[in-house]
């Protein structure tokens, strides 16, 4: 025998269900970026005027030794990624260059780098 439940009770149970589904689906949707500093909303603004990159060109956040910094990959063949801190200061090239090894500034950024963040990557088409 199937028993229902009075209305309240109903109305009550679909409203916990739905509360529920709610915070479930907030806690799973990808966190709100802070704020950029003003010096990279102008660097992408510099970044879509120029032509589509090869790759498309990004900026990528991450936490090393202790600053929050930016990390510009490299546009391809041999060229060198960019490292900058806070302000937008160059701290080292990374990766890229002929040995792929970046400039030898910061040989340790790809293994102690930390919560990697996706600033801004250039979604138009070549």
């Amino acid at each position: 025998m199937i028993t229902r439940l009075p209305p309240t009770r109903l109305s009550m149970a679909i409203y916990l269900i739905f509360a529920m589904l709610i915070m479930a689906m907030t806690g799973c949707a990808p966190s709100v970026q802070a704020e950029n500093p003003t010096w990279v909303d102008q660097l992408i603004s510099n970044y879509q005027n120029e032509p589509v990159g090869n790759p498309p060109q990004s900026i990528w956040r991450y936490d090393y030794n202790g600053q929050t910094v930016y990390y510009i990959p490299p546009q391809c063949c041999d060229q060198y990624s960019t490292l900058l801190d806070a302000g937008g200061k160059a701290i080292c090239a990374p990766d890229g260059g002929f040995t792929g090894k970046g400039d030898g500034r910061c040989p340790d950024f790809i293994d102690k780098r930390t919560n990697e963040q996706l600033v801004w990557k250039d979604s138009r088409s070549r």
